[in-house]
């Protein structure tokens, strides 16, 4: 059982890692990027983005974290290492907060966006723009932070898991 709560943790941190990863990486370049440049062009590569990130890899991050998290805590409380417990659990809540922000915020802009139509067919893009970015960058920064919460919380687990 030790080894499998081990496992599950450094399953989680790392899944948890990966996500935190991504949305930090948007937001410390892929969006200050994408700033600068013009409407059609935001548009053309926000929707690229969101159609290529749709893939196994991703999920399996995305989804694995989720997984493995709660799968630690089954662990945890079935093996009696109770230690760990508390720092699990509140990456588990940073996590599924980070996930209720992507389903909540950042997917209904992302399909607004898909909805809108190709960059060039737009008649409006900057408005299209204009409804997009500033609140899909401040929920990403949101939820990198809560991911990042969450990953840290995770590797204070490994700690306490192996000092117990």
């Amino acid at each position: 059982m030790d080894i499998a709560q081990a496992l599950a943790l450094v399953a989680a941190t790392v899944t948890s890692g990966l996500v935190s990863g991504l949305f930090y990486g948007f937001a410390c370049s892929v969006m200050p990027a994408l700033r600068g440049g013009d409407d059609r062009t935001f548009i053309d590569v926000m929707q690229r983005i969101n159609r290529a990130i749709l893939n196994g890899w991703f999920v399996l991050g995305y989804i694995g974290a989720f997984v493995f998290t709660a799968l630690a805590i089954g662990l945890q409380f079935g093996g009696g290492d109770r230690d760990a417990v508390a720092p699990t659990v509140g990456a588990f809540v940073c996590y599924l907060a980070s996930m209720a922000v992507t389903s909540r915020v950042n997917i209904p802009l992302n399909n607004a966006l898909d909805a809108a139509g190709q960059g060039d067919s737009i008649a409006r893009p900057h408005a299209v723009r204009e409804e997009f970015e500033g609140r899909w960058v401040r929920w990403n920064v949101v939820r990198a932070v809560l991911c990042s919460a969450a990953t840290g919380l995770l590797c204070w687990s490994l700690v306490l898991h192996g000092a117990s």
